[in-house]
């Protein structure tokens, strides 16, 4: 009866590996067909307060260098001015407590002059929705990792 007991646990071991990849290889093939869902189809870009005056004292600008949409998926671009001063971006001028939707129709790079970021462009990365298969999981992959570069860092409390 002892020699059973091993044999038990390894048969018992295994069965669970090939569970687990069971779900795993589920898991995937639904990432992979399953279609894209969000709850808006707008992406935020804000001029947050004071952002005038950090990028004239820090020389940092406040807008990243590109910002990255799929159409059908999230492909309106929502520009938002939490700022007191107006803001430019592109041709469209958006004034301190206003919201601007720019929605796009074609994939493609788009390069936007911006006031924040005069001495460059911020480019609006437009990507066609991905087909099912490796290019969903591929974008859900790049989506989760964005998502997560993307979480404030917060320090513990002292």
């Amino acid at each position: 009866m002892h020699a059973s007991e091993p044999t038990h646990s390894v048969s018992l071991l295994r069965r669970l590996q090939w569970t687990l990849a069971a779900i795993l290889c589920a898991a995937l093939l639904w990432a992979a067909v399953a279609p894209l869902h969000y709850p808006t189809r707008e992406r935020l870009l804000e001029f947050p307060h004071g952002s005038q005056v950090l990028r004239d004292r820090a020389g940092a600008t406040p807008v990243p260098a590109a910002v990255r949409l799929t159409l059908g998926v999230r492909d309106v671009l929502l520009l938002r001015n939490r700022d007191v001063v107006p803001h430019v971006f592109g041709q469209v001028l958006v004034l301190p407590g206003h919201t601007v939707r720019l929605p796009f129709e074609q994939a493609g790079d788009f390069p936007y002059a911006s006031d924040l970021a005069p001495a460059s462009t911020v480019t609006v990365q437009v990507l066609p929705q991905p087909d099912p298969g490796w290019a969903r999981l591929r974008w859900r992959f790049t989506a989760f990792v964005e998502a997560v570069r993307g979480l404030p860092i917060q320090g513990p409390d002292d």
